[in-house]
């Protein structure tokens, strides 16, 4: 009886610390970064590789995006707004998730690269490390979702284009098809339209659908900035990703950090550094494990004192 009541005991703690794993892990949501940028500035002078930490679901992403981002007066049709952007661009990938920013070795290099050099060599920079995923909608269905609803109805106005691997439908709908027909809208939109509404091209995860062979993200990305740049457009890019296989751990390496620190190679100062937001979590971590243990080792003497057998009368003495 008494062995029955510790088995019982020790399995409970069993399931308990097991239940808490489950919980920490379901808690902590699956997420991507995105990164915006431009090579010139057309918002706040401040805006220079700045980094938001906090999780933040797409539709927060879009607003911060047009708050701070400055895009609501480039694809929000409101009175007063100015054209002092050619094309905007959202580039969404599928590869890219937020512990992959830290890893010396990475999937796709050159979209490392890429986003290394566009983020520290723009006079306009912000990145938010942790957008939380969900596997419900699409990303580009997300974003276009949250910028229509903040600008209310002074989006519909706005001149749209995708790529062929968007899903948005539509009869009037203009999908890119090549690179080449993306360089002839923006050649034609500078000839034609100087001082029309910002255009908005959305090249979704995959490219284009006649590619022969699958170019990594990396590699479109560089085209389609290389195709920006020669036109002599002026640009602004919002690179986010909505990868396909689930990220357990979210990294603690600070984004800001790491990307200065690439950009020189011969030192990399502040990599054994904590800052505060580090000693906080580090804190909160810490205070976890010490409750669980405290937590295990008060069971432990509970189903210790539950074992304690004593009789229940004790017989006569003879005296």
């Amino acid at each position: 009886m008494i062995m029955a009541e510790r088995v019982a005991c020790v399995a409970v703690v069993v399931m308990m610390l097991a239940t808490t794993h489950l919980e920490i892990a379901a808690a902590a949501p699956v997420t991507a970064p995105a990164f915006l940028w431009a090579p010139e500035n057309y918002g706040s002078d401040e805006a220079k590789e700045v980094v938001h930490y906090q999780t933040i679901s797409p539709a927060s992403l879009a607003k911060s995006v047009l708050d701070e981002g400055g895009w609501s007066n480039l694809v929000c049709s409101r009175e007063g707004s100015h054209k002092n952007v050619d094309i905007a661009v959202v580039f969404l990938g599928s590869k890219l998730q937020s512990s992959d920013i830290s890893k010396d070795k990475q999937v796709d290099p050159s979209l490392a690269d890429t986003l290394k050099l566009s983020f520290t060599g723009s006079e306009f920079s912000m990145a938010f490390p942790y957008v939380a995923m969900a596997d419900v909608d699409r990303l580009e269905s997300s974003l276009l979702s949250g910028f229509a609803e903040n600008c209310d109805s002074d989006f519909q106005g706005n001149h749209i284009t995708y790529t062929d691997t968007c899903t948005a439908r539509g009869e009037d709908l203009k999908k890119h098809q090549s690179m080449d027909s993306i360089h002839d809208l923006v050649v034609s939109r500078m000839g034609s339209n100087p001082s029309g509404k910002t255009d908005l091209i959305v090249f979704c995860s995959g490219g284009f659908k006649d590619l022969d062979n699958a170019k990594p993200e990396g590699e479109l990305l560089s085209e389609l900035v290389s195709v920006l740049k020669k036109s002599g457009a002026k640009y602004t890019v919002l690179y986010a990703s909505q990868p396909y296989d689930l990220l357990e751990n979210v990294s603690n390496l600070p984004l800001a950090r790491y990307l200065a620190e690439k950009t020189n190679t011969s030192t990399k100062p502040g990599l054994g550094e904590c800052d505060g937001e580090c000693l906080v979590k580090s804190s909160l971590l810490e205070g976890v494990f010490v409750g669980l243990v405290l937590l295990v080792i008060l069971i432990s003497g509970l189903c210790c004192m539950m074992g304690i057998d004593t009789p229940s009368r004790f017989e006569t003495s003879q005296d």
